[in-house]
């Protein structure tokens, strides 16, 4: 990999960080010169006798990380499991890049690479010389198939067949029909007949049939063969076996002159028709895809110098004023300033019921506006929509590869050299045992049955329908793997407010210390939880309303307990039980009243001024109402529940008790979260977490599985492999259903596809001759084959038919 690169780094912010770089870069072994800039961030390197690896661990480990993007590829000619595997080898060859991930299913490459040292054009270049012609995606997403490929499939395969059908009456009708055997040889001769078929098997070979020869055979002579090349080998092979027996019938021994262009052409019309099927299938699989992307308008009504006029939705900006009549879609994200009217949001967050939107209130694109009118204000645009996130959501989830497909990309890379291997093994021992024509049938038979396709669709096809069809459910798989890691859960741990209550607390009851007052207490309380994002802080405020409220300097979160702050100049302690020990301030005064609040589930929020205690709040958050409901279905599915909160161990048991949560971790800070997430991995096993706000992000990152409620904050979300649209606690069991029934559908797919190769192979060799005296026809060989891949696709299309599980819905 010798030559001179350029890559960028992260982290760099002087010279002396460039300087480190730079050494740590030079004294990578073998490596020839290297010389670090700080103005552009890069590195440029010869590499003499090392690698791009090697300078991009160097670099990492002085803790400037080489900067790393992503690239998608479209590769339309991808048609079996051996043709990611050469992709991908492909790929991985160009310098630079670190991850190559193809997809058979959405026939696209997902490629990262070290910014500088390659370009997407540059990789696409580097697949098309492997065999394959690829394009650089120009939006980054995975591009849904389109209805042109499916036409050109069927207009292909009825030529085809056209062509096909008067060599396939001739040839196989006089075998089922004596006399129309008799009539063509008294008519025409058999000589002239089988002029005829040779003829038109050429031309079904060298038209509809070319792209097997054009791909195929330029694969074998780069030693790197492919279905393709299977199919190739099997109907030449027929093709000209049939050509020298009817040309040249001398060069054959005695007694094996016999013609089998049927064999050929039938071949390439049955795999063109599986094609054509396929095509059909996987346009099927992206379709929740498509419905998505097509919800939001071509053009919208906009307020202009107060004049309305259409306009395309395409030039939206932020602020614009927007008109929506009754029954139309929302165009982009909003917020309403006029009128108000019932939004049917299922088709974004799965739920069925229309929700009343006000002036105020948020209105997402996408949703479709209800009997009344409404005017609103774009608040978000084009990629920043939630419609938008979604769709680039699912279709990243939809190009992920999942750990239980290792095994089949493992076999695939060998799979078409050992087929080759077998047929000519075949072919060898028939020559032994049997006749040339027996031996040739038995060869052309082993090489068409084989069926990588059925490996290479078996788990991205469901993958592409699950997570789609999870999307319309309202559960957005952020990555696909967490697909099969949610389904090997043991344990799923909830946050508590915002998560298992509705995260609209109310402060009911205050406690006052010697010397305050009501309004004076609310005041400050208030002033310092003005600038938390925690709904608690939202319910003292709403306490506090009407209050003047003093002015605030110095506020800090403390993580899970609550905040320190100067308010109108005296320091205040405003939160947890804990807060407050750690600061040292007495709470004893108040012990009776605040222990009695947390016996009856309250949560419990103290304030100190000065080092001492000045009062007290009890704070109650309503459970929600599907929360009972999706603890018992979790329970019902053999599972565990947990919950982990940062509230008193009181107020949470009360809360557990209420909805039947097994097990309870209370009273800890976000990094508590993560320490009780690991207690019960090493308890029980596997823990999917679920939580909505920005101290749940670090135990969503720890779980095993993530699951963010979409109506939680935006640091929660990323954070996150999973998130639930609704906020309801039941999409946690709808998504493990979808995770559950999407595997499930998965090793349906994986045993078809591995157990339909090792029996029919055998069969297609001949094993079964001796006890039946009959062969495997190439024909019956082809139909199986273009069989196979139709099988795989129709099983994981059935994951469209999905729903809720009966206590979800």
């Amino acid at each position: 990999m010798a030559g001179t690169y350029t890559i960028k780094l992260d982290g760099m912010t002087c010279a002396g960080c460039a300087g480190r770089a730079e050494r740590a870069i030079a004294a990578v072994p073998g490596i020839a010169a290297a010389a670090v800039n700080l103005a552009t961030r890069s590195a440029q390197v010869d590499l003499g006798q090392a690698s791009l690896a090697d300078v991009a661990d160097a670099a990492e480990g002085a803790g400037y990380p080489a900067h790393l993007i992503e690239a998608r590829l479209n590769i339309p000619t991808l048609h079996c499991a051996s043709c990611i595997a050469r992709t991908e080898t492909a790929l991985m060859a160009v310098p630079g890049v670190t991850g190559a991930s193809v997809n058979l299913a959405t026939r696209a490459a997902k490629v990262s690479y070290l910014e500088g040292a390659t370009t997407p054009r540059a990789l696409a270049d580097a697949v098309t010389r492997a065999g394959y012609p690829a394009e650089v995606q120009a939006d980054g997403t995975v591009p849904a198939e389109t209805g042109d490929e499916t036409r050109s499939a069927l207009r292909t395969a009825l030529i085809a067949a056209a062509l096909t059908l008067p060599v396939f009456i001739m040839e196989m009708g006089g075998h089922l029909v004596p006399a129309l055997h008799r009539a063509i040889d008294g008519s025409i001769g058999m000589q002239s007949a089988w002029l005829v078929q040779f003829v038109l098997t050429t031309i079904v070979l060298i038209w509809p049939g070319r792209q097997f020869y054009r791909i195929g055979i330029p694969a074998l002579l780069r030693g790197a063969p492919e279905m393709n090349s299977l199919v190739a080998l099997g109907t030449l092979a027929a093709w000209g076996y049939s050509t020298v027996a009817l040309f040249a019938p001398s060069l054959l021994p005695g007694g094996a002159r016999a013609v089998y262009f049927e064999a050929a052409a039938v071949i390439v019309t049955l795999i063109l028709l599986g094609r054509w099927m396929e095509a059909r299938a996987r346009g099927r699989t992206g379709a929740a895809i498509e419905a998505l992307m097509g919800l939001h308008p071509d053009t919208v009504r906009v307020e202009e110098n107060g004049a309305v006029t259409e306009r395309s939705v395409d030039s939206l900006r932020v602020g614009a004023l927007i008109h929506a009549r009754p029954g139309e879609r929302i165009a982009v994200d909003g917020e309403i300033t006029g009128g108000s009217s019932h939004i049917d949001e299922s088709m974004i967050t799965g739920e069925p019921m229309p929700v009343r939107r006000g002036p105020g209130d948020p209105v997402i694109g996408g949703t479709t506006n209800g009997a009344g009118a409404l005017v609103y204000r774009a608040t978000q645009v084009g990629e920043g929509t939630v419609l938008a996130r979604i769709v680039a959501m699912v279709s990243q989830a939809q190009g992920a590869k999942l750990p239980i497909q290792a095994t089949a990309d493992k076999v695939v890379r060998v799979f078409v050299p050992a087929v080759m291997a077998a047929a000519l093994a075949t072919i060898l021992v028939w020559l032994v045992f049997g006749t040339l024509p027996m031996a040739l049938v038995a060869g052309v038979s082993v090489l068409i049955i084989a069926c990588p396709c059925a490996m290479g669709l078996a788990t991205p096809t469901s993958i592409m329908v699950g997570t789609g069809r999870a999307a319309e459910l309202g559960v957005l798989f952020r990555k696909g793997d967490a697909l099969q890691r949610l389904e090997g859960a043991r344990v799923i741990a909830f946050d508590k407010t915002g998560t298992l209550t509705e995260g609209r607390p109310q402060v009911v009851d205050i406690a006052l210390a010697e010397g305050w007052n009501r309004n004076a207490l609310l005041a400050i309380a208030a002033a310092a939880e003005a600038q938390s994002e925690h709904p608690i802080a939202r319910s003292i405020e709403a306490a506090a309303e009407g209050l003047d409220l003093p002015p605030v300097t110095e506020m800090q979160a403390e993580a899970g307990h609550g905040l320190t702050a100067k308010v109108d100049g005296q320091r205040v302690h405003i939160g947890s039980a804990r807060l407050l020990e750690e600061a040292g301030i007495d709470r004893a005064a108040l012990a009776g009243q605040t222990e009695a609040w947390q016996v009856s589930g309250h949560s419990l929020v103290l304030v100190a001024v000065d080092g001492t205690l000045a009062g007290a709040l009890a704070i109650s958050d309503a459970i929600k109402p599907g929360t009972k409901a999706a603890i018992d279905a979790l329970h019902e599915a053999g599972l565990s529940t947990a919950m982990i909160s940062g509230d008193s161990d009181a107020a949470a048991r009360h809360i557990a008790a209420q909805i039947g949560i097994d097990h309870v971790v209370a009273d800890v800070r976000p990094d508590g979260k993560v320490a009780a997430l690991e207690a019960l991995r090493e308890r029980q096993g596997a823990v999917a977490f679920v939580g909505d706000g920005i101290n749940d992000a670090p135990a969503l990152a720890a779980a095993d599985v993530g699951i963010a409620m979409g109506t939680g904050t935006d640091v929660a979300m990323e954070s996150a492999d999973i998130v639930l649209m609704s906020g309801d606690p039941l999409g946690v069991v709808t998504a493990r259903h979808v995770s559950a029934r999407t595997m499930r559908n998965i090793r349906q797919n994986l045993f078809w596809a591995f157990a339909y190769n090792a029996a029919l192979i055998p069969v297609a060799a001949g094993i079964l001759y001796p006890v039946t005296g009959m062969m495997l026809s190439p024909m019956l060989a082809a139909g199986a084959m273009a069989l196979s891949s139709v099988f795989v696709l129709g099983n994981a299309l059935r994951l469209r038919r999905l729903h809720r599980p009966e206590r979800a819905a």
